[in-house]
């Protein structure tokens, strides 16, 4: 009996160091869960911040992408103002032209003028070397705003494309305006 009675303690010690230690194995893994849902409501609470930050950057992204079009839009309209202004100067410096070429004419008359005026026509031939060096700068000058006005149009053409890239880039940015603040 007394080997019955030792085994059934025996028995009964492991039953209960296995219903201690069952026990100590689940508060620990309780603990754990714990740990693990305050670690993911943390993380959670900072993506929510992060994610409200990122849509605020976003509202001024959009805002200040708008900006941009606008002024990209004043500056081609701008630049279309000065384009046509530019097209007048020229316009007129290709009159001042057609009316410097009648300076040849007076030359001619002035020849005639010289015969009976000697003393004239000295000073009539430095005139004809300064109006055809005159005729000449202003033919340069004919040529260089023909010039700026080619790069006029170009950078105008330029501010269009960068108005119609900048409008594109900003649409997606416009559908987030329902989600802003």
């Amino acid at each position: 009996m007394g080997d019955a009675q030792d085994a059934k303690r025996m028995f009964i010690e492991a039953v209960g160091r296995l219903g201690r230690e069952t026990q100590f194995h689940i508060d620990e893994r309780y603990h754990h869960f714990y740990i693990n849902k305050v670690v993911i409501v943390t993380i959670l609470a900072l993506l929510l911040v992060v994610a409200v930050v990122n849509v605020y950057l976003v509202s001024i992204l959009y805002k200040d992408l708008t900006g941009i079009v606008s002024n990209m839009d004043s500056m081609r309209e701008n630049m279309e103002v000065v384009s046509g202004r530019m097209q007048h100067i020229t316009d007129n410096i290709h009159e001042f032209e057609r009316h410097m070429r009648h300076m040849d004419n007076i030359y001619a008359h002035t020849g005639a003028m010289a015969e009976l005026l000697p003393d004239i026509s000295a000073d009539m031939g430095d005139i004809s070397v300064s109006m055809t060096s005159i005729d000449q700068d202003m033919l340069g000058m004919s040529n260089g705003m023909r010039y700026i006005d080619v790069r006029f149009t170009s950078m105008t053409q330029g501010v269009g494309v960068m108005r119609v890239n900048m409008r594109q880039i900003s649409r997606p940015m416009g559908a987030l305006n329902p989600f802003m603040p």
